[in-house]
């Protein structure tokens, strides 16, 4: 008899939507023309993506569809923001402030313009993973050419002050960049009320195809390409573009901004319910990072339990029909701790012992209380199994 699976493991992928699928499917095999090609098989495909820029463009409120650039997925988008912004602008300074709790693809962008001349501050996040904009501040000297502060914290949810330092930022001319891409599709997106001069997002963690990231970059933002030999995305991201990953990026943000307060009210009643459910029915056991709420995203649950080690909870319930995370899917199989949970001080004992789950628009209450049932066994096995647990009792 197989196992019925409950997936909580939707900020590493979630699955196509099927109105989604259903746009992709022509633009593999009907429609195949390059957008370079001037015959009427290249200019059908230009206007397909015309249309999923401006349907990007309307999910985060951009003003003009010259300020999208598709590439190849959230990673690429976040180098492009960080290292073009950086050799655009090198002649006027070299020091970038960012938090230490970035994303790696953000920190190790900055790390390699490190060993190119460039300077960096990392701010402090408190122990809910909030930055003070006044440490931003504080930060800025004269050769600051960029600020860099994700939307929502990939490993814990903390929703970051971004208007407040968008106009920071804005009031020294320093160009603004934020990774929204752990909450785009779940918290709303507004960057003209943000005040970013640069922001990226992934479809395939709000029912889009993998293979495709989004880049909004105003007109203010000085951006040098990273990827040369071609004159695609106004010259920005050299390469033969990935239409049929475009076409379903522009579906799935066109369906996320229709549904965005359904989704994310639904996953917020199944986040406090799972929550306080598990916090009940397990001793020892904490949520990291802000409590459910304004400042927490409605899918996201970090939760640290006492005495044993987050990737054997992963196993075991995965065994069980349970799939999680111990992290961030870009570093979760280093086996490594989470930095982020270094940086908010949590203890070290408590970061290994830490898995993530984050909700989808499927997930079902019935299904929390199976979660809440099964880890409460897991986490029972696991700790009679425990020599610190042994010596905790």
């Amino acid at each position: 008899m197989s196992v019925r699976t409950v997936y909580l493991d939707h900020q590493s992928a979630t699955p196509v939507d099927p109105g989604v699928l259903d746009a992709m499917k022509p633009w593999f095999m009907e429609t195949f023309g390059s957008a370079s090609s001037i015959h009427r098989h290249g200019l059908r495909v230009k206007d397909a993506m015309v249309k999923a820029r401006e349907q990007c463009a309307s999910f985060i409120n951009a003003e003009s569809l010259d300020e999208i650039i598709f590439t190849s997925g959230g990673t690429e988008a976040n180098n492009l923001a960080i290292k073009g912004v950086a050799y655009a602008n090198q002649s006027r300074g070299n020091h970038i402030i960012l938090s230490e709790t970035e994303h790696p693809s953000v920190l190790e962008s900055v790390a390699f313009l490190e060993k190119n001349g460039f300077t960096s501050t990392k701010v402090r996040a408190n122990s809910e993973g909030l930055v003070d904009p006044a440490d931003v501040r504080a930060a800025i000297t004269g050769k600051t050419i960029l600020i860099a502060l994700h939307h929502v914290n990939h490993d814990i949810g903390t929703i970051q002050p971004i208007a407040e330092i968008g106009g920071i930022a804005a009031g020294k001319g320093i160009a603004f960049f934020s990774d929204a891409t752990a909450g785009a599709g779940w918290v709303p997106i507004d960057v003209q009320a943000m005040g970013v001069n640069l922001l990226s997002f992934a479809p395939h963690r709000f029912y889009g195809p993998k293979g495709v990231g989004v880049l909004y970059r105003n007109r203010k933002a000085r951006l040098a390409p990273i990827i040369h030999g071609g004159v695609q995305e106004g010259g920005r991201r050299a390469g033969t573009e990935n239409v049929p990953a475009i076409v379903g990026g522009g579906t799935a943000a066109e369906l996320a901004l229709k549904e965005m307060s359904q989704r994310a009210g639904h996953v917020q009643k199944l986040q406090k319910h799972l929550v306080e459910g598990l916090m009940t029915r397990i001793s020892h056991i904490q949520l990291n990072g802000p409590p459910c709420g304004s400042l927490r995203s409605p899918c996201n649950i970090s939760m640290a339990t006492g005495f044993i080690e987050g990737e054997a909870q992963v196993l075991l319930l995965d065994h069980h029909g349970v799939c999680v995370s111990s992290g961030t899917s870009c570093v979760s199989k280093a086996l490594k701790t989470s930095h982020v949970l270094n940086a908010i001080g949590l203890d070290p004992s408590l970061a290994q012992a830490t898995i993530l789950m984050t909700l989808g628009r499927d997930n079902t209450l019935e299904e929390m209380d199976d979660v809440i049932e099964t880890m409460a066994k897991v986490v029972d096995k696991l700790r009679h199994m425990s020599p610190t647990w042994d010596r905790f009792k």
